[in-house]
């Protein structure tokens, strides 16, 4: 063992340059769970904006003379509408008020944009003023707009509330003496991610950017499944006018009866057209789940649940009609419908995930049948299949020679472990079988079970040493996303996530930042990084991997001590060119002797990438590697 004297002496051999680190090594996998969508990403303020949640009315208060219409709909997919009459009697007020997702986040001085589907029976113009409500009930932002046509048409207005408050609501008066029906009630923040109408919260877009994601996959994990086959993750009903986009079930507002949200469903506001542009604003490689036929398979254990392994071939249709959607020429089908969206050019998606977390024989046949029929059209498409739900056991040893025999490009791989499973797996990938196909790590975080599962520290720390042999293995693992991706602080299923937010606010977790240092410093090659001769997987408690960037010239390496005390470390680099000169570059570390440390929405900075350096002599860099500690350091050419 190293005493406080002793130094490690790390040997990176910067002439040997191995192998690639693929561009989309380190990416994003986003879920509607914890409210993500609808009450999250999707910037909508109002819920159940078309009344076509089961119960008409949910997130809905009316008062006076409201009717539930369903005749003749404006929207075949959203047929419910409402008529607003007047009372009969001038103070007997006519009207609805939304509730929100656990309120309406509203900031003083910022525009929203109200819009509503209305036509009226009455000769005379209609009146309907609209409210900014606050927590206090006080009127914060009021406008009124006139309905002029007996004729469905869209109207706008713009309010601009006068007070700050996070939990607000939207009131809807009827002030004329008449009727007026309305249909899709909407209001948006006017600044949006790119300023796009009806478009994405800008902080938790901007989150996502800051990441600089290689790749995003979506829209799913078990939402693509469904808890049966009807309520799936169906893109072709995601994608078109978001007014008659149908409504759909999310599977995880029933899933757990101790945080049990029957409020919770899918708009399809935020699509796969949404998604595809996301993946380009963000430089991330789209990377769409598609249903292989099966419902979940945790929540169905019988086989009539799924589609008969004879009767796929709508779901491969969809399949390849999703192709043509992001990559066809706009005289296809759904390549006309893509631009007629206002994407002309293609998406250029390379990668399609042919099921979620499945496993068995069912999954199998299933899959086979989907690589068959995609690899004879697109062959250019990159396939992955899973290997279950589990790092191991049964059905993860079963899966992963069947995903060799039907060669599949990657393999989807899901693990939600404790600190000492992720210390322990750093070592993972050492010895897989490099003729195979490549690894997606697709789902992953560090379950810190004695903490309730808090995104601390120490689960932030156990990932980036995981991670380092991730690094170290870059040949085969070609992907990583860490799941989930964003909760709702008043609103979630699940936990730990990466991002943490309430209607006005954002905060980032330790996690979110050991995958933004890892994303920011992927490099371009791996180095061989070694400590008696042996790579660094945890001995002392250190665990170290490095990379070279072609591009900054450089060479970044990696270190994590899960130590109580610092550690000293001399980095001697081998194999420079005769009189090659090295400079110290950018480097950041993370550290808290406190593992449980979290970021709060009150204290969003407790645990925050820091400033530091090393020191160079020639070609040695002295790192002093403090306790609890992850740091990153550029050694530039």
């Amino acid at each position: 063992m190293l005493n406080a004297q002793q130094t490690a002496q790390f040997t990176l051999d910067a002439k040997k340059i191995g192998a690639p680190v693929q561009s989309t090594m380190y990416g994003l996998f986003f879920e509607d769970i914890n409210f993500g969508a609808d009450g999250g990403l999707y910037a909508e303020l109002v819920k159940n904006r078309s009344f076509d949640f089961p119960q008409n009315l949910m997130g809905w208060n009316t008062f006076g003379n409201v009717e539930v219409l369903k005749s003749n709909p404006l929207f075949p997919n959203n047929p419910t509408y409402l008529k607003l009459s007047t009372s009969g009697h001038n103070h007997k007020h006519t009207g609805i008020e939304n509730e929100g997702f656990r309120g309406m986040g509203f900031k003083k001085g910022e525009q929203y944009r109200f819009s509503v589907w209305a036509k009226s029976e009455s000769d005379a113009p209609q009146k309907l003023r609209i409210n900014l409500i606050d927590s206090h009930n006080e009127v914060i932002g009021s406008k009124d707009l006139e309905v002029k046509s007996k004729e469905w048409k869209k109207y706008e207005l713009e309010i601009s509330p006068k007070t700050t408050d996070k939990n607000g609501r939207l009131r809807i008066f009827l002030a004329s003496q008449g009727e007026v029906y309305i249909e899709h009630v909407s209001l948006f923040p006017v600044d949006t991610w790119k300023g796009r109408n009806g478009g994405l919260r800008k902080d938790l877009a901007q989150a996502l950017a800051d990441l600089q994601p290689g790749v995003f996959r979506f829209p799913g994990g078990c939402i693509v499944e469904g808890t049966d086959l009807d309520t799936r993750y169906d893109w072709k009903k995601s994608v078109g006018a978001v007014e008659n986009r149908p409504l759909n079930e999310n599977r995880w507002h029933y899933t757990f009866t101790h945080r049990f949200f029957p409020d919770y469903y899918q708009t399809y506001g935020l699509g796969f057209y949404e998604y595809f542009l996301l993946s380009e604003d963000i430089g991330a490689e789209p990377l769409p789940v598609v249903n292989v036929g099966l419902a979940c398979q945790y929540q169905n254990e019988c086989c009539v649940a799924h589609q008969p392994v004879g009767e796929l071939d709508d779901y491969i249709q969809d399949a390849l009609d999703l192709i043509e959607f992001a990559n066809g020429s706009t005289d296809t089908k759904w390549g006309k419908l893509r631009a007629e969206m206002g994407h002309p050019a293609s998406f250029e998606m390379k990668f399609l995930g042919i099921g979620n977390e499945q496993w068995g024989e069912e999954y199998v046949e299933r899959l086979a049948a989907f690589s068959k029929a995609i690899r004879a059209k697109h062959p250019e498409i990159k396939l992955i299949g899973s290997s279950g739900p589990s790092a191991d056991g049964k059905e993860f040893d079963y899966l992963w020679p069947e995903m060799k025999r039907l060669k599949v490009d990657l393999v989807d791989e899901h693990y939600y472990q404790t600190p000492e499973w992720f210390l322990k797996s750093a070592t993972r990938y050492d010895n897989y079988d490099r003729k195979g196909p490549a690894v997606f790590a697709g789902e992953y975080a560090c379950h810190d079970h004695a903490s309730g599962k808090d995104n601390n520290f120490l689960s932030a720390l156990c990932e980036a040493a995981f991670m380092t042999g991730l690094e170290r293995n870059a040949d085969i693992v070609h992907m990583c996303t860490y799941a989930p991706l964003f909760a709702h602080v008043d609103a979630w299923q699940w936990k730990p996530d990466m991002i943490w937010f309430d209607n006005l606010s954002v905060v980032k977790t330790p996690n979110y930042y050991v995958q933004q240092l890892y994303a920011k410093n992927t490099g371009t090659n791996v180095l061989n990084l070694t400590w008696n001769k042996q790579a660094i997987t945890g001995q002392e408690g250190l665990y170290a991997s490095a990379v070279y960037d072609k591009n900054e010239k450089c060479y970044i390496v990696k270190v994590v001590n899960t130590t109580k005390e610092s550690k000293a470390i001399n980095l001697t680099i081998t194999g420079l060119r005769k009189n090659q000169t090295l400079t110290i570059g950018e480097c950041t570390l993370m550290q808290n002797m406190n593992a449980g440390a979290v970021n709060t929405l009150e204290n969003k900075n407790a645990v925050v990438p820091q400033k530091t350096t090393a020191t160079l002599n020639g070609n040695v860099v002295a790192i002093a590697a403090q306790a609890n500690s992850f740091g990153v350091y550029k050694i530039t050419e």
